[in-house]
């Protein structure tokens, strides 16, 4: 059955960016060149957007995305997907308006995932959903100290105010403020962003292990 075209009470974003070359994973263009960097995002997007439709049933997902348009995204990644567009900010503004919205038309719990972590399979994704039962928010670690997957039962805008995006601080000044405002949270399991040459061996190691899984079935 397809996922709903509506927001429901879980629901999950994830945001990316149309691979357009020279537009997309740039600090990785040395390595692979602007046409490879652009591959390299369009693989990871439709990895964890599969990744995300092995969620249960009754969690929407939703893409909000940068660069290219309405069109051109539905005619990449189908038109079963709820569609957005970032707007203007810098990541927190960003976050903060794709949550604010989901949470006004009734989610209950909003997980949000970008498309440089795909060992943030859809177990990692379940886990996510079911600690917002308990607490009120759930990060995912990234090596680099920021993070890959931020999940909230609630909007809470001081959560990006303030925090130095695209640093090593992002993680702990989250936990800062989460501190400062006596909000219970929970930390899934540390995870490497692919942004530099040396991350490339996470993604063969993944495109590996599908290819194996398809062999194993095939036979």
């Amino acid at each position: 059955m397809p996922k709903s075209l509506k927001i429901t009470n879980q629901h999950l974003i994830i945001f990316t960016r149309y691979p357009e070359p020279g537009k997309t994973k740039t600090r990785l263009i040395p390595a692979l060149g602007s046409v490879g960097a652009a591959n390299l995002q369009r693989e990871m997007t439709e990895y964890t957007i599969s990744q995300a439709l092995e969620l249960q049933e009754g969690i929407s997902i939703e893409v909000r995305f940068a660069g290219g348009n309405l069109q051109l995204m539905q005619e990449w990644l189908g038109s079963g997907l709820l569609y957005q567009c970032q707007g203007d900010g810098d990541l927190g503004v960003r976050m903060g308006r794709s949550l604010a919205d989901a949470f006004q038309h009734n989610a209950q719990t909003v997980v949000i995932i970008g498309t440089d972590c795909p060992e943030a399979n859809d177990q990692i994704l379940a886990q996510a959903f079911t600690q917002l039962q308990t607490f009120d928010l759930v990060l995912g670690p990234a090596i680099d100290g920021g993070y890959y997957l931020i999940g909230l039962r609630r909007y809470i805008p001081e959560l990006f105010c303030n925090i130095d995006w695209g640093t090593s601080q992002v993680l702990q000044q989250t936990i800062d403020i989460a501190n400062q405002l006596h909000i219970s949270y929970f930390y899934l399991p540390t995870l490497a962003d692919i942004d530099r040459r040396e991350d490339l061996l996470i993604w063969q190691r993944i495109l590996n292990r599908k290819v194996n899984m398809r062999q194993a079935n095939s036979t």
